[in-house]
């Protein structure tokens, strides 16, 4: 069962209503709260990309955790996202990078993963060690496709990717739709081909490797780590990522939680199951991040 604590997670972010609100930047603020603030970690806006540094005290500085925010790509920010990343962060000892990109419907895909590739591109220049990526549900999906972008213009792929709550099923064809149904609180089938629409644009294709990528071709990308809620319609859409990524030979491992819902780890600080989804985090991509560090 779900702790007490889960519970009033959930019923707060479900009234905070982050998808759907019509105000965003309220939304984003509501979003936040369910954060707790993580202690010994700095915030520093960049001049040159729409973004902020996480700095924990004592990070490595010279390894990054590139950040993807969720949101339907109809909202989140920075200011949604930073202490959930900043938690990341903070457990994995080494800086982070969350940054905005362009929210639908005011535009559409593809300008998103344009956007994400040419933060990834800054970052690079700017002389770091290595990065990972990191996303929360379609922050996650764009973590993978902004790996397919970067392949296409030469730049080199981030040494890992976590993948939070992936939704990436832009046919919106999981059964867990139906099996999931009365237990998740945010999402219905409806409502994410609602999203799906929106970021689309009427001339999308939910076919796009650069917007869905399960139909992209994965082949060299570094390891995979997903997070899923065991509660969640898009269950199956986390699964068909790690198999997706598995026949391509990527080295994937999948984490179901059970009880759980939607970016569960929004709840960090909080929720002994959202730390400790994000204690699983840390200790698998730091191997990956740190070497030679």
């Amino acid at each position: 069962m779900p702790s007490q604590q889960s519970e009033l997670v959930r019923r707060h972010w479900a009234a905070a209503g982050a998808v759907e609100h019509p105000d965003r930047e309220a939304a984003d603020h509501a979003w936040a709260g369910l954060t707790t603030e993580p202690l010994g970690v700095d915030y520093i806006a960049t001049d040159d990309v729409p973004a902020l540094w996480i700095v924990p005290k004592g990070a490595v500085m010279d390894r990054v955790l590139l950040c993807m925010h969720g949101g339907g790509f109809i909202g989140g920010s920075v200011w949604s996202h930073r202490k959930m990343f900043g938690h990341l962060a903070k457990a994995l000892g080494a800086r982070a990078l969350v940054f905005d990109y362009r929210l639908a419907p005011e535009y559409t895909h593809p300008a998103q993963v344009d956007d994400a590739t040419a933060v990834y591109r800054w970052l690079l220049d700017q002389g770091v060690g290595a990065v990972a990526f990191c996303g929360d549900s379609v922050g996650a999906g764009l973590a993978i496709t902004t790996q397919l972008r970067a392949r296409e213009l030469g730049l080199p792929l981030p040494v890992a990717t976590l993948a939070i709550s992936p939704a990436v099923d832009l046919e919106v064809t999981g059964s867990s739709y139906d099996a999931n149904r009365d237990r998740d609180a945010f999402f219905h089938r409806e409502l994410v081909r609602g999203l799906v629409s929106t970021f689309l644009g009427p001339d999308g294709d939910p076919r796009d490797p650069m917007a869905n990528p399960l139909y992209g071709d994965l082949t060299g990308f570094g390891p995979i780590y997903v997070q899923v809620g065991g509660d969640e319609v898009l269950v199956d859409d986390a699964r068909l990522l790690a198999e997706h990524a598995e026949k391509a030979g990527v080295e994937v491992r999948l984490d179901v939680f059970p009880d759980m819902q939607h970016t569960f780890q929004m709840g960090a600080g909080r929720v002994p199951e959202a730390d400790d989804a994000i204690g699983r985090m840390a200790d698998w991509v730091r191997p990956h991040l740190m070497m030679e560090a």
